[in-house]
């Protein structure tokens, strides 16, 4: 497809983890009917399997280092893809706060955000439109007492919760220490010859 980026490298890496994922059963099936007996059943396959699956995994993690390396992040790309599903995301925000307001009856108030949340959905799927849940739940009195409040649940930082500590947690007790002895490769670039 002429809109892809990596159609090859990709495609190349599919096809190697899928033939990684092949091979692997040639050595199931070897140790099936084995029974941990001594025989020499399995030596032909393993010298095919082992080294030609090293083989195959090292292409495979080569080409997806490669296709990483050339990674292009689209941070407006980004934003207008959670700006148009940000509104069905803090639906149930916007239902806990009625309800903690004392504002709506918790089944009352779900069956109205379905109701807005599924019009608003067909809108976008079936005419091409805009999300206009919020606009829904702006022009009905039903959830005036949460008005004020809209703009804050659609902050998007309450949506991820403790990811970014957890994130720095995770690097600094597994990712560095496990990649420390091999630091001085990490500055190191993959070379694919097609």
């Amino acid at each position: 497809m002429p809109y892809k980026r990596n159609p090859i490298r990709s495609e190349r890496a599919c096809s190697l983890a899928r033939y990684l994922m092949h091979i692997s059963t040639s050595m199931v099936s070897t140790a099936s009917v084995q029974w941990l007996e001594r025989s020499l059943d399995d030596s032909a396959i393993r010298r095919i399997v082992l080294p030609e699956a090293f083989l195959a995994a090292d292409a495979c993690l080569t080409l997806l280092q490669n296709i990483a390396e050339g990674l292009i992040v689209y941070p407006m790309v980004m934003e207008a893809n959670l700006n148009s599903e940000l509104p069905f995301l803090v639906v149930e925000r916007i239902l806990v706060k009625m309800v903690s307001e004392g504002a709506a009856n918790r089944q009352e108030c779900h069956e109205r955000l379905r109701k807005h949340s599924h019009e608003a959905a067909a809108e976008i799927k079936l005419k091409g439109l805009k999300n206009s849940l919020m606009d829904k739940l702006l022009n009905d009195d039903y959830f005036t007492p949460i008005h004020s409040l809209l703009p804050n649940l659609l902050d998007p930082s309450y949506m991820i919760g403790r990811a970014v500590e957890q994130v720095e947690v995770f690097l600094d007790t597994e990712v560095d220490p496990a990649i420390h002895s091999y630091k001085d490769s990490l500055a190191l670039n993959s070379n694919i010859t097609i």
